[in-house]
C-alpha cells in the first residue's frame, strides 16, 4: 500500500467538558447524551420505532412553538438548512422578499435569497436596535413582498425583537411572515398562532441542548398553500418540504413508507429527549429560568464596570449578552477569552460580524442558565479582565 495508516487515528479521541457559555452549541443533559448512545434503527416500515419517534418529536415541536400546524417537522442541517428551505419552497424567480437585517442573519437570508433569483428589498437597522411596526408597515407598502424574515433573537447583535403585531401587519399586505427563532425558542415566550407567524424555525443545538445537525419548522396553512400552488418546480430536492411532509405524516398526509433520505436517528433521539425536558419543566418555568439568568448577569457585569451592546433593557435577547469591549482592552480582548477557556474551559465568545473585535458574546441557555454557571462565567471574566490588564501593562514596559 502507497498510504501509511496515519498515527493521528491510532488512539481513541478524547474531548475534555468545557462550559459551552458562547452563542450555542450548548452542553448537553446526561439524558440527551445518553440518548445519542440507544441502538440505532432504520427508517422503513420494519422499524415501527422511528414512526413513534418523529409522532414524539412533532408535538414536541408543536408545544414548543406553540402551534397546532400539522406541518411541523425536522430538516437534516443546521439554521442554514431552514433559510434555503423557506427560500426554495416558498420563493420563486423575481418575487419580492424583505428582509429586516440588524445582525449577520439578515444578511445570510439576503445572500440565500438571492441566490434563489428572489428580488432582495432590506430594512436595515444597526446591531443592537430593533425594528418598530412602523417602519415595518411603511416597508410593506413601499416593497410589497411575498414574504418577510426577521430574526426574534438577534445572535450577534444580542436584541429580541417585539413580534406581537408584525403577523397582522404582514396579513394585511398579503405577506407571509418567516421568523428566525433559532436563538430565541424555549428560552423567551414565543406564540406561532397567536402572533400569526407562518414559517417558524428553531435550531437543535440552542436552548433545546441537543447536539447541532436538526432544524425544527413549523408552517401555517398559508404557507403551505403557497408552496403547493407554485407555478415553478422546487428548486432543491432535500429541502423540498412536499417530500418531507410524508415521510413526517404531516397535514393528515399518511406516513408514505417511501425513501427520501437517511435522516440522523442518533439526532432525532437526543431531539426527542431534549424536547421531553422541555416539557417536563414547563415553557413557562423555562422561559422564567434565562431571563433570572439573564438578570443575575447583567448585575454581575455591571459591577465589573462593563456595557451592554443593547442599551433598552426590554429588548435584551435573554438567552445571550452582547458585552461592548472597553477600548482598554480592544487590542487584547482575545487575552480574555484564552484565559477563561485555558483556566476554567468557559467559553467567552467574540462578537460576530459587525462586533467583531468590538463585543463579547456570553449565553446562558438550556443546560448552561443556571446560576452556579453565571456565577462561574463571572469569576472568569473578572479574573481574565485582570490577566489581561497585567499583560498590556507588561508588553507596555517592554
Amino acid at each position: 500500500m502507497e498510504i501509511e495508516k496515519p498515527s493521528r487515528l491510532a488512539t481513541p479521541l478524547v474531548i475534555p467538558l468545557k462550559t459551552m457559555t458562547g452563542p450555542g452549541p450548548t452542553n448537553l443533559a446526561d439524558r440527551v447524551r445518553q440518548a445519542g448512545s440507544l441502538p440505532s434503527i432504520g427508517i422503513s416500515y420494519l422499524h415501527p420505532e422511528y414512526a413513534e419517534l418523529t409522532k414524539d418529536i412533532v408535538e414536541g415541536i408543536q408545544y414548543l412553538f406553540q402551534t397546532k400546524s400539522q406541518l411541523s417537522l425536522c430538516i437534516s442541517a443546521t439554521g442554514h438548512g431552514a433559510f434555503e428551505a423557506i427560500c426554495c419552497n416558498l420563493l420563486e424567480p423575481g418575487d419580492n422578499v424583505l428582509v429586516c437585517t440588524n445582525g449577520l442573519w439578515g444578511e445570510r437570508f439576503s445572500i440565500i435569497a438571492d441566490r434563489h433569483d428572489a428580488v432582495v428589498q432590506k430594512l436595515v437597522k444597526p446591531q443592537g436596535q430593533v425594528f418598530t411596526p412602523d417602519e415595518l408597515e411603511q416597508a410593506l407598502k413601499e416593497h410589497r413582498p411575498k414574504l418577510m424574515y426577521v430574526a426574534y433573537g438577534e445572535s450577534t447583535g444580542g436584541t429580541l425583537q417585539p413580534l406581537e403585531e408584525f403577523g397582522k401587519l404582514c396579513h394585511k399586505y398579503g405577506c407571509l411572515l418567516a421568523v428566525d427563532a433559532v436563538a430565541s425558542a424555549g428560552g423567551v415566550p414565543l406564540y406561532m398562532d397567536r402572533w400569526e407567524i407562518d414559517i417558524l424555525i428553531t435550531g437543535s443545538q440552542k436552548v433545546l441542548s441537543a447536539p447541532p445537525g436538526l432544524t425544527l419548522i413549523s408552517l401555517s396553512s398559508r404557507a403551505w398553500n403557497v408552496v403547493l400552488n407554485r407555478k415553478s418546480k422546487i428548486r432543491s430536492y432535500l429541502f423540498d418540504l412536499t417530500e418531507l411532509a410524508e415521510i413526517w405524516g404531516c397535514n393528515g398526509i399518511p406516513l408514505a413508507g417511501k425513501y427520501h433520505h437517511t435522516s440522523s436517528v442518533t439526532l432525532m433521539y437526543a431531539l426527542r429527549e431534549a424536547l421531553a425536558l422541555i416539557c417536563e419543566e414547563g415553557l413557562e418555568n423555562c422561559w422564567a429560568r434565562h431571563n433570572l439568568c439573564r438578570e443575575q448577569f447583567h448585575k454581575g457585569l455591571a459591577e465589573l464596570g462593563l456595557s451592554l451592546l443593547v442599551k433598552d433593557p426590554s429588548i435584551r435577547l435573554p438567552i445571550l449578552t452582547t458585552i461592548e469591549i472597553p477600548t482598554e482592552y480592544l487590542n487584547n480582548w482575545k487575552d480574555v477569552c484564552i484565559y477563561a477557556m485555558d483556566t476554567y474551559k468557559v467559553e467567552i465568545a467574540s462578537g460576530l460580524g459587525q462586533g467583531n473585535g468590538k463585543l463579547w458574546r456570553v449565553g446562558f441557555m438550556g443546560q448552561n442558565a443556571r446560576p452556579e454557571t453565571v456565577q462561574l462565567v463571572l469569576k472568569a471574566l473578572r479574573e481574565g479582565l485582570e490577566h489581561a490588564r497585567k499583560n498590556a501593562s507588561q508588553h507596555a514596559q517592554l
